[in-house]
């Protein structure tokens, strides 16, 4: 309880993340290896020289096509 109380203000420590994934080279829309928190979900570049997590990736949604109804 005291753990959620403190992300409510503080945010997510991002200390729980996976294992460095690096995504394979056939159809990855990713480059680079990257780790993700556990707890909110939030992907990070990962740095293998330094081994440590890196600047968070900026998440890129594809854009909604319009029905032809909706044009």
């Amino acid at each position: 309880m005291l753990n959620s109380l403190m992300e409510v203000f503080f945010g997510c420590s991002h200390k729980r993340t996976t294992f460095p994934l690096t995504p394979a080279r056939r159809g990855a829309n990713r480059h680079g290896t990257y780790v993700v928190c556990l707890d909110c979900g939030k992907e990070f570049d990962y740095d293998w020289k330094e081994m440590r997590i890196g600047e968070p990736v900026a998440v890129h949604m594809p854009a909604r096509q319009l029905s032809p109804a909706n044009r």
